[in-house]
């Protein structure tokens, strides 16, 4: 389980994006080199934002979800890139949640990003840009191979390798650069994030919200015990 510092939580309203930049490094990539574009600003202009001097506004980020939108059961999972706990989840429990309670319309699942790291808010700008329909196909292509993008080297390679993976979704070259180097967006990201994480207590990934209660990472027994209670 990756855990958010308490350090961080706390900083959710104060020097905001700064700790997601430089607070323990990724058990997944290496935080040694400078911030590099794409987003090489967002970290500072949040920061400065952060007195309340100029809101970001946030209802332009919509949640990513999948499976029945009225269902009785809501399952809102946060969750980075870049954890590998996560990427356990999403290559194992996920397939069978998906299979016996998603597809079947039992549940509404919502996937909101954690920013960790550059890394990980870099793989949302990404799949974010293949929008909804696209959207959790990707997500499962990164957690697939999450041990070999976030070990690629600099993150120059890092970020190559996502591209790849964009293409690989069907993003054209030109809609994946207009993405990454979309500041603005990854500026509202970055204070969605601490607001709804905020809103949620959330301080580790994978984290779940289940009809209002939250929950740590679990088995797929475990989750589909407290689904069913909420089902009767």
């Amino acid at each position: 389980m990756k855990r958010i510092l308490p350090m961080i939580v706390a900083a959710l309203v104060g020097v905001g994006a700064y700790f997601i930049f430089v607070h323990e490094p990724s058990s997944t990539a290496s935080q040694s080199a400078e911030l590099t574009a794409p987003a090489e600003a967002v970290a500072t202009e949040v920061t400065d934002n952060a007195d309340g001097d100029a809101e970001v506004d946030t209802s332009t980020i919509p949640d990513m979800m999948i499976g029945n939108p009225d269902a009785k059961v809501t399952v809102i999972e946060y969750a980075s890139y870049t954890c590998p706990h996560c990427a356990s989840f999403h290559t194992g429990t996920f397939k069978d949640l998906k299979k016996n309670y998603i597809d079947t319309d039992k549940i509404n699942f919502v996937f909101r990003e954690v920013y960790f790291d550059r890394y990980g808010l870099w793989a949302s700008m990404i799949a974010r840009c293949a929008g909804p329909e696209k959207f959790f196909g990707l997500t499962d292509l990164m957690f697939q191979s999450q041990s070999s993008w976030t070990r690629a080297g600099e993150p120059a390679a890092i970020i190559d390798e996502l591209r790849k993976l964009g293409r690989l979704a069907g993003i054209d070259g030109k809609t994946l650069e207009v993405c990454l180097n979309d500041n603005d967006k990854a500026k509202t990201l970055i204070a969605w994030y601490q607001e709804k994480a905020g809103a949620d207590n959330i301080d580790s990934t994978p984290s779940f919200i289940i009809n209002g209660k939250k929950h740590t990472n679990m088995s797929f027994a475990e989750m589909s015990e407290i689904i069913d209670a909420d089902l009767e």
